[in-house]
């Protein structure tokens, strides 16, 4: 069995903190060992595309992309309570203090 973890990222793959304006996300596959099996980097545009649109649609858009991408669990520095609140209800969320550095 596999689980999809999503992280917030840069370009030159580091852990983007702001999980809700990320421009950039990776998925990343891992097998029951803990081994990762696959790595997808998506052009999200968050930061853009935070603002826009009426209430709500931001979250909206963020839990399409979860759950079109299967991920199960997310690891981010920081997501606001708001988010928090609203991962919790769409994954097996999981909230990892990271320190920002190339995964």
């Amino acid at each position: 069995m596999t689980m999809n973890f999503m992280i917030p990222v840069h370009d030159d793959g580091s852990v983007e903190p702001r999980f809700g304006r990320a421009p950039k996300v990776a998925v990343a596959t891992v097998d029951d060992s803990g081994s990762i099996t696959g790595w997808q980097t998506f052009d999200v545009q968050w930061d853009r595309l935070h603002d826009e649109g009426p209430e709500g649609s931001h979250h909206a858009r963020i839990v399409r992309f979860l759950r079109e991408h299967e991920v199960a669990a997310v690891v981010s520095t920081h997501i606001g309570a708001g988010m928090q609140h609203t991962i919790m209800k769409t994954v097996s969320y999981t909230h990892l203090t990271l320190p920002t550095k190339r995964i």
